[in-house]
């Protein structure tokens, strides 16, 4: 056991495959000047990374288990090369054993799923912080429903890996309404939500941080922000496993007339 506990991640991690797509790589440069100066803020280098993507959602959580893990061309429209990308990082089958050990001892059923790749959300971030692919990552997926305790609870069950040297990201976007991208209209909701979120992961008593998470729902213009909350709730599991440890927001990008934060725990 590492005697550095690990801080935990939220980053917005943008749209598709950005650093990739000329035009688009310019708009999030401040994105990427921020995702490649994370791991010099880590107060050691991780072990491997375990990431709670906005992309994975399954009947119930499940845990990547391949050494090898694929390529997930999870978006459309983009330029042909994008679907050739490799970001050639390893799995690691002991990370996501140990990953079904802590949830199935907390009794959360946990499936292994050999086949689960990289989608947008993971090598996009993953790929700015660790670009020699050096660092093993492990992908653990939502779980349908959404139920934000319940990921909130699967993350305070995770929490014993920020003392094994582990690394726990989660990859989502403040503001997800495919509508709203790039209409000046969707500025001040996209605002207005993440102040609220702010003010959430930045309280000092846990139990209020909890529970102003958990009751998203009520933040000013919560469900314009997020339709659906499959970008957000991995949010609910990072800060789970901070426990104790409130958040900061360490990230406010600007983009396609939208703010898009990321946080860190501890």
């Amino acid at each position: 056991m590492s005697s550095t506990r690990l801080p935990t991640l939220f980053v917005s991690h943008g749209g598709g495959p950005w650093p990739f797509v000329d035009g688009m790589r310019e708009m999030f440069a401040r994105t990427a000047e921020a995702f490649r100066a994370l791991p010099a803020g880590l107060p050691a280098r991780p072990k491997a990374v375990l990431v709670i993507t906005g992309h994975w959602e399954a009947a119930q959580f499940s845990v990547s288990t391949s050494a090898q893990p694929p390529m997930d061309y999870d978006y459309s429209g983009f330029p042909a090369h994008t679907y050739t990308l490799q970001y050639p990082a390893k799995g690691s089958p002991e990370l996501a054993a140990r990953v079904t050990e802590l949830l199935v001892g907390g009794g959360i059923a946990c499936k292994a799923d050999p086949a689960r790749g990289f989608d947008h959300g993971t090598f996009v971030p993953l790929g700015l912080m660790y670009p020699q692919a050096d660092m093993p990552i492990v992908l653990l997926s939502m779980k349908s429903g959404y139920d934000a305790a319940e990921h909130f609870r699967v993350g305070e069950l995770l929490a014993p890996l920020r003392d094994e040297g582990i690394l726990i990201v989660g990859s989502g976007l403040t503001y997800h309404n495919m509508r709203g991208f790039g209409n000046p209209a969707s500025t001040q909701v996209a605002a207005a939500f993440e102040q609220y979120l702010n003010r959430a992961v930045t309280q000092s008593d846990a139990a209020v941080r909890r529970q102003m998470l958990l009751d998203w729902e009520q933040a000013p213009a919560a469900r314009q922000a997020h339709p659906r909350e499959d970008h957000l709730i991995p949010l609910m599991v990072v800060a789970g496993a901070a426990g104790s440890d409130p958040g900061e927001r360490i990230l406010l990008d600007h983009v396609m007339a939208v703010d898009m934060a990321s946080y860190q725990f501890g």
